[in-house]
């Protein structure tokens, strides 16, 4: 039988335990204490969070590079969204856990990295009734950035057709905590020696990747983005479809498989890549099999505007 002990020899325990990736976490914040931590050993979310055994929470991920945070309105508003889909709130207002994440990024000590959000439904059992939970719990971490290296940006990358199917609408719409679709579709690119998964729906148009959008350049050079329907709405596709509007012709559409293999160029765009060339689709070519000038030009504008109008921290 294991020892029992009291909570100082747990924490003293605990304290000893070797922390898997606490290498990359630079600071973190819990709603609960109410204080800003630097020492990984202590990042800890209650069991009983329905976050943890029912998946019920929502998160974002923002990204900043150069002492600056990117796209913080748009990922605030789709957080809301999200929460508001599944009848929950914050412990504190909207404005004051963005001002919290500010807070986590500069606790960091560092003037690049990733910092994530999490509202879940709060402590208080594991059934599955949201009223087991008085209070919604947040969670900010702000962890280590480890950008692709720059020639997977002059290469580019390989992605193929997931078995995984797309996530009912009502549900990727979401940004949820529930990511085993996405984690399943991570998983099989990973065996198969592929870079990214690709989902279509029950319909077979083209949804979206395990954490990206994807996007095409058609054969008249316009920049396609598959209808998201079965899709998040992805904060970096919006702000790069508004980079690029007046000069490249946007079109929202159903997209089936076989517009691949006339596309120009194929593309996934996310908050860590910004945006990447797909060269090799299923094993055969995307256009030229050469990333293209359309998925170059989208990448240096998303820089250039994280350099310009990103939040300093």
């Amino acid at each position: 039988m294991p020892d029992i002990v009291d909570a100082g020899a747990y924490v003293a325990r605990l304290l000893a335990t070797p922390r898997p990736g606490g290498e990359n976490v630079l600071a973190f914040y819990e709603h609960r204490l109410g204080v800003i931590c630097t020492d990984p050993r202590m990042l800890l979310i209650p069991l009983d969070d329905h976050l943890v055994h029912r998946g019920d929470g929502v998160f974002e991920t923002l990204k900043y590079v150069g002492g600056r945070l990117y796209q913080v309105g748009p990922h605030f508003e789709r957080m809301e969204r999200s929460a508001a889909a599944i009848y929950l709130a914050p412990p504190c207002p909207w404005d004051a856990v963005a001002a919290l994440t500010l807070d986590v990024c500069r606790a960091g000590g560092s003037d690049t990295g990733l910092v994530r959000v999490i509202v879940g439904r709060g402590p208080g059992g594991f059934g599955i009734d949201p009223a087991e939970c008085p209070t919604p719990s947040l969670t900010i971490v702000a962890y280590r950035f480890h950008p692709r290296p720059a020639e997977a940006f002059a290469k580019g990358v390989t992605a193929f057709r997931t078995s995984i199917p797309a996530k009912q609408n009502y549900l990727a719409r979401i940004k949820s905590i529930d990511y085993l679709p996405n984690v399943l579709m991570r998983r099989e690119a990973t065996e198969r020696g592929e870079d990214y998964p690709v989902c279509y729906d029950d319909k077979g148009f083209l949804a979206e990747g395990a954490t990206e959008n994807i996007c095409l350049v058609d054969a008249q050079g316009r920049f396609i983005v598959p209808e998201l329907n079965n899709a998040l709405r992805g904060t970096t596709l919006m702000r790069a479809v508004e980079l690029i509007q007046g000069e490249i012709e946007v079109v929202f559409a159903s997209v089936r498989e076989e517009a691949v293999a006339t596309a120009r160029e194929m593309m996934i765009l996310g908050t860590t890549n910004d945006c990447l060339s797909i060269v090799r689709y299923n094993g055969a070519a995307v256009g030229d099999g050469k990333p293209g000038p359309v998925s170059r030009m989208i990448k240096e504008r998303i820089v250039a505007d994280i350099a310009a109008n990103g939040m300093v921290i």
